[in-house]
């Protein structure tokens, strides 16, 4: 006897967003779109449909809200590293200092300087009252983050062409 052939995994999300099955969070609808995350290089989906919202990212978790009950979170990543390895080195170590910490306002990659090769647009030690600190590209967009305080560059936490998440620090204004 031949299995049913199963559906691709486009397919069966098409078919979930189109609500053609049951409603409430399915649990193959998490895991297809945790395989999508991982084709797609994303760091995290989110879709809904029919007020049931399901979110799956790929630093931490899954999960749904709305009408439907919440689903068991399914954890993402991959296992903790053992204990002899180094640290994850991409995470800055922000030392308590007074200041105003500049935060990345979005997913996308940070710029310090307006183009390859130019100069930064600040540097440690610069004094700073307004204007474009660095450039976040997201979507092939570029978008200036400007200094919410006038102040010094105290510290820059990123170096050019760093990817960056939502919230992470960026610089420290004194």
């Amino acid at each position: 006897m031949s299995e049913p052939k199963r559906k691709t995994l486009r397919a069966r999300i098409t078919t979930w967003l189109k609500g053609e099955t049951t409603p409430g969070v399915d649990q193959d609808v998490v895991r297809d779109l945790a395989r999508l995350l991982e084709e797609t290089g994303l760091s995290e989906i989110e879709v809904e449909r029919g007020g049931v919202r399901v979110r799956v990212a790929r630093n931490g978790h899954a999960s749904a809200s709305g009408s439907a009950p919440p689903s068991p979170q399914i954890p993402l990543s991959s296992p903790p590293p053992p204990d002899n390895a180094p640290a994850e080195e991409s995470k800055p170590q922000i030392q308590e200092r007074k200041g105003t910490v500049v935060s990345s306002p979005m997913v996308g990659t940070v710029y310090l300087s307006p183009q390859p090769g130019a100069p930064p647009f600040v540097q440690l030690g610069d004094a700073v009252t307004d204007g474009t600190l660095l450039i976040i590209e997201a979507m092939k967009t570029m978008n200036p983050v400007a200094a919410p305080v006038p102040g010094r560059i105290a510290e820059i936490y990123v170096h050019d062409a760093q990817p960056v998440e939502f919230g992470q620090p960026l610089m420290l204004i004194e």
